[in-house]
């Protein structure tokens, strides 16, 4: 056996009844978010592009893009073209363990490859379960392997899409085995690449079409190296694959869309939520203003390893947890429009950017470390310190999820292409698991 073939038999063998219901409902609110990260996401720059691109080369007729009135697409093409405008807002889900954003790709090819099929909604929902499954159990192996060889987190996604792809298009447990092994020699994308431009999203993008390319040519018959995951030279030598026995423990009995992934109820890198949050509460105990503010010491995951102040646009914002820590400070609030050109140019908060430093041992904090925590110490004027710990972002499996967050969110981002009416139908259908003909109707709701 390929540890391929075991993670293809859980996408194939595994009923929708076996999975838990609260794993189901963690499939829903990742739908939402996605759907409301997509339509902010649908008119930045990059989207426009990917999806133009798709538009002008067309094809079968089998799958939506997200808020357009065109014609549908070939199920791959409308798959890349929503991931990236999910990914380009800066907005979507995380794996905490490794900062992969599993659920843009799982929701974009799996609402994609559900429309192609004619899938239930419950069959659509139990396939972005396994496939978030497949993709944060091979992301956990290889994490901080793969970063440390400098790629990005596409490389674990791509997984996802594969594997829920496979399991709506019908495959058989061997071809979804081949699906997951041609995923594995499919992708690259550099991490600092996406740390500094647009590349981010266009990662997505190419995550969501090779997957689902990947579970097409498997079942027409392709065929790679099965063992291509743990042979010499292969994927996890490749990118720092380590204690590969744990890779099926608990396999079928607990579900990383429970416990590992997280909604973001604010825009920007999931490593930095925590932290806002930590000073927040650091300020409020503090009860001073920003200038009366001597330095702000944080212990935090670090991402890209390198603090980046000042940014000037959402690329950057994204990825500067000095940002993150002062406008906590100076507004006591950080939310969606932390990510408007007013608020990133915000001399208030730029001043105050100045005074942050990493503490030293921040690695060292395993209170922080883990799920993407944050302690954040404010030293005032007067010599007095003021610390607050927060252990995992809001939204988080750790800390739970609430759908009363997730329609917020919904709601806050989805007018950027959704009437209020259409708004309130989409998330009437979201929730309704049960609904009959939910996919379609979602789908309508979208793009007319």
């Amino acid at each position: 056996m390929t540890l391929a073939r075991d993670l293809a038999r859980l996408v194939a063998r595994t009923a929708v009844q076996d999975i838990p219901p609260v794993a189901i409902e963690r499939a829903q609110m990742v739908l939402a978010s996605t759907l409301a990260s997509a339509a902010a996401g649908a008119e930045i720059e990059s989207a426009r592009i990917i999806t133009s691109l798709a538009q002008e080369a067309g094809g079968t007729p089998e799958a939506s893009v997200w808020f357009h009135s065109g014609p549908r697409l070939p199920v791959a093409s409308a798959a890349r073209a929503n991931a990236v405008m999910s990914d380009a807002a800066a907005s979507d889900d995380s794996d905490l363990r490794n900062i992969a954003h599993i659920g843009t790709i799982v929701t974009a090819v799996s609402l994609a490859a559900a429309e192609r099929t004619g899938a239930s909604y419950q069959d659509l929902l139990s396939a972005m379960v396994l496939g978030f499954e497949v993709a944060g159990r091979i992301g956990e192996r290889i994490t901080p392997g793969f970063s440390d060889r400098g790629f990005h987190g596409c490389v674990i996604t791509i997984f996802g899409g594969a594997a829920a792809a496979g399991r709506l298009l019908g495959l058989t447990e061997s071809q979804l085995a081949q699906a997951i092994a041609i995923a594995a020699t499919s992708i690259g994308g550099l991490y600092a690449a996406a740390n500094t431009s647009v590349a981010r999203e266009y990662h997505a993008g190419q995550s969501a079409l090779l997957s689902v390319n990947a579970a097409l040519a498997a079942g027409h018959g392709f065929e790679v190296d099965e063992a291509i995951l743990e042979t010499g030279r292969g994927f996890f030598e490749t990118f720092g694959g380590t204690d590969l026995d744990r890779l099926t423990t608990g396999l079928g009995s607990e579900w990383d869309i429970v416990t590992d992934m997280a909604i973001k109820l604010a825009p920007g890198a999931h490593p930095y939520h925590a932290s806002a949050e930590a000073a927040i509460h650091a300020a409020n105990e503090a009860g001073c203003g920003p200038d009366e503010i001597q330095g702000i010491t944080v212990a935090a995951r670090q991402l890209g390893r390198s603090l980046v102040y000042h940014p000037t646009d959402l690329v950057g914002m994204a990825h500067s947890l000095p940002y993150f820590v002062a406008a906590g400070v100076v507004d006591r609030d950080f939310s969606w429009v932390h990510a408007s050109p007013e608020k990133i140019a915000d001399p208030a908060i730029g001043r105050l950017q100045d005074r942050i430093s990493m503490d030293p041992l921040a690695e060292h904090h395993t209170r922080v470390a883990r799920w993407c925590g944050g302690m954040v110490s404010i030293t005032t004027a007067t010599g007095k310190t003021f610390t607050c710990t927060v252990e995992a972002p809001r939204g988080s499996g750790p800390r739970g999820i609430e759908w009363a967050d997730v329609d917020a969110k919904f709601r806050a981002l989805a007018p950027a292409r959704l009437s209020r009416e259409r708004i309130e139908r989409c998330l009437d259908l979201v929730h309704n698991s049960g609904r009959v003909g939910m996919v379609p109707e979602l789908i309508k709701q979208l793009t007319e």
